[in-house]
């Protein structure tokens, strides 16, 4: 993965996608890559030591962790300073061969859990994913086989998800990417779509028709605690098994795919040791089931010779419900679309007491549903708000077209708004 340095308090790490805005002091994240990461961007609120959130892919990379740093806005402002609600309109998405119009269907995903209860293990895990599970090369600065990550066969049609900073400046530069499978076979795949936001992105190979697909579970029923196994390629060392629990749920995780974007999604937080390579590679549960994209790490901070930091026991993973949301929108249309409401949120203020709207924009669903520079949310849909993060996070969890209730703080007076949220690509 590719992070993009310029983000406020960060060390430079991978992007993940980016959204709305800037946070205050954060610690630095590394996306589980295997190239040197990047940048970093938008953090999450957290009471710890400085730390680096990065990218796991072989190149350059980087994940932001909101906690005790300052999160890159959107707009590419500072820490403390509104990040925009509402992400530039991309082209990124580029469709390609292997685009089936068909989106994902019963008919082309296992969701059925492979091992049933008696014969949970390590192992067996291990043997039902190895086989869905590649090794991805792409072209990086002009190098092939420059960057190197993961992914996973998710369907029987010959499509591979993993991050998009695995493939991205290979699909920028329409330079080659190749996919290994278990056994050391290496063959072509092209890019179907790509999601800067959600840091996704849908690969095609003929040759995947005839490899297993994995099959697909659910993160939201998971509890910290449960034990889960990564499975990838870190430091270029194929399929690569590690295994440790779910350590915390609905962590407010920050990408940013360049200087002036940031994305923030409810991440699955995981100690199963994650390392530069594994981006894109699957986190699974005892059942055999995948339930996340390992896409992020966090490090303690930047080394010397420019060498980028390895695990510390503190790993992401983008949620299953959005991979396959994602996944399906680029197999339909070749395009992923994320949600906005059109309104800058000030991140720099972490007091706990919501998320201050800094800006609303014409024609847009916040001007449209009355909200108000000022108004400072304090809950969606019933779930309390507790900073621009947070209010970011609770956007990005639900899907365009969807009408959200935000409780709202107004000249001390306190109301209910509904916004129906719009749709960017990216």
């Amino acid at each position: 993965m590719n992070d993009q340095p310029g983000d406020p308090g960060y060390e430079e790490t991978q992007p993940f996608g980016t959204s709305f805005g800037a946070l205050g002091p954060r610690p630095d994240w590394t996306p589980p890559s295997a190239y040197p990461p990047p940048g970093s961007t938008a953090p999450l609120p957290v009471s710890t030591p400085p730390v680096h959130l990065e990218r796991v892919s072989a190149r350059p990379s980087g994940w932001v962790w909101p906690a005790t740093a300052v999160l890159a806005l959107v707009l590419g402002l500072g820490g403390g300073v509104a990040g925009s609600v509402i992400y530039h309109r991309t082209s990124d998405t580029s469709a390609s061969d292997g685009g089936t119009g068909s989106g994902l269907t019963s008919s082309n995903v296992s969701t059925a859990a492979p091992i049933k209860g008696g014969r949970s293990s390590v192992a067996a895990v291990a043997a039902e994913l190895l086989p869905s599970t590649v090794q991805i090369s792409a072209e990086y600065e002009g190098q092939e086989n420059g960057a190197t990550g993961s992914g996973f066969v998710i369907d029987t049609n010959g499509h591979i998800v993993t991050n998009n900073h695995v493939v991205e400046q290979a699909a920028d530069d329409e330079g080659p990417i190749e996919i290994v499978d278990q056994d050391g076979n290496r063959y072509d795949a092209t890019v179907v779509g790509r999601s800067p936001v959600y840091d996704l992105a849908v690969l095609y190979s003929d040759q995947a028709k005839q490899m297993k697909p994995a099959a697909l579970g659910e993160s939201v029923v998971l509890h910290v605690g449960d034990p889960v196994v990564a499975i990838g390629s870190p430091l270029g060392l194929s399929s690569t098994v590690t295994a440790g629990i779910v350590s915390a749920l609905q962590r407010p995780v920050t990408t940013g795919d360049s200087a002036s974007e940031s994305s923030y999604i409810n991440a699955v937080q995981t100690d199963a040791a994650i390392n530069p390579g594994n981006s894109g590679g699957p986190l699974v549960n005892m059942l055999g089931q995948v339930i996340g994209v390992n896409s992020a790490i966090a490090t303690t901070g930047g080394t010397t010779g420019g060498d980028q930091a390895g695990n510390i026991g503190v790993g992401f993973a983008i949620p299953i419900e959005q991979v396959k949301v994602t996944a399906d929108q680029i197999l339909r249309t070749g395009e992923a679309r994320y949600p906005v409401i059109g309104a800058k949120v000030q991140t720099g203020q972490r007091d706990g007491s919501g998320a201050e709207i800094d800006e609303v924009i014409e024609d847009t669903p916040a001007e449209d549903a009355g909200l108000e520079e000022g108004d400072v949310v304090v809950a969606v849909e019933g779930q309390k708000v507790t900073d621009g993060i947070a209010l970011i996070v609770s956007i990005r969890s639900h899907q365009p077209g969807e009408t959200l209730t935000f409780t709202v703080v107004r000249d001390g007076d306190e109301q209910d708004i509904d916004v129906t949220l719009d749709s960017e690509v990216g």
